[in-house]
C-alpha cells in the first residue's frame, strides 16, 4: 500500500475551500425559537444540529458570535429546535433573512415554556439552554431536551448550498 497526499489539498486552510468542503456534508434544517424581552418572538434557520447525549438527553447548535440575536439565546433559560419537514423550505428561507417579524404568516403552537413550535415540521425539541462554549466565530449552545415531540414527515435536507427538494 502506498499512502500519497492529495494533489488539491492546501497546506493552509482557504475559507472559500473550507466552506466548499463543508457543504458535501448533507444536514437537516432547524429553525431555532425563542422569547424576546418584549415577550415577542425570536427565530433563526440554523444547519449546526446535532445530539449529544442520551441520558441526560442534550443536544447541541451553533450560531455566529457576529449574529445580532446571540445576547437574546445566550441570556434566554429556554428555546425550541424546529426539525423542518421536507415541503418546509420557504420556512428556513425566511427564518433566515433579516426581517422584523420573521413570525408573518407563520402558523406555531406554544411549548410547555410558551415558545413557538413551528406548525408542520418533522420534530422539535424544547430545551433548557444548559450550557454555551465560544469556539472559533461561533459559539456552541447545548441545550437538555425537556420535551420533545416527532411526526411523520420527511426532514428538509441542505446540502451543496441548496435544499435537496429544490
Amino acid at each position: 500500500m502506498s499512502i500519497t497526499s492529495s494533489p488539491k489539498a492546501a497546506a493552509v486552510v482557504d475559507a472559500r475551500h473550507f466552506r466548499d468542503a463543508l457543504s458535501q456534508f448533507a444536514t437537516g434544517v432547524t429553525v431555532i425559537t425563542t422569547r424576546l424581552p418584549d415577550d415577542s418572538f425570536l427565530g433563526i434557520t440554523a444547519s449546526s444540529f446535532n445530539s449529544v447525549s442520551l441520558n441526560p438527553p442534550l443536544v447541541l447548535w451553533s450560531l455566529a458570535q457576529s449574529a445580532n440575536s446571540l445576547p437574546v439565546f445566550t441570556g434566554n433559560s429556554h428555546y425550541v429546535i424546529n426539525i423542518l419537514a421536507a415541503d418546509q423550505a420557504a420556512l428556513a428561507n425566511q427564518f433566515a433573512r433579516p426581517s422584523k417579524n420573521r413570525f408573518e404568516g407563520v402558523e406555531f403552537t406554544l411549548s410547555p415554556t410558551g415558545l413557538p413550535i413551528l406548525s408542520g415540521v418533522a420534530a422539535w425539541f424544547e430545551c433548557h439552554n444548559r450550557s454555551r462554549y465560544p469556539e472559533g466565530d461561533h459559539v456552541i449552545f447545548v441545550g437538555e431536551v425537556e420535551c420533545c415531540d416527532v411526526s411523520p414527515q420527511e426532514p428538509l435536507i441542505f446540502h451543496g448550498g441548496r435544499f435537496l427538494s429544490e
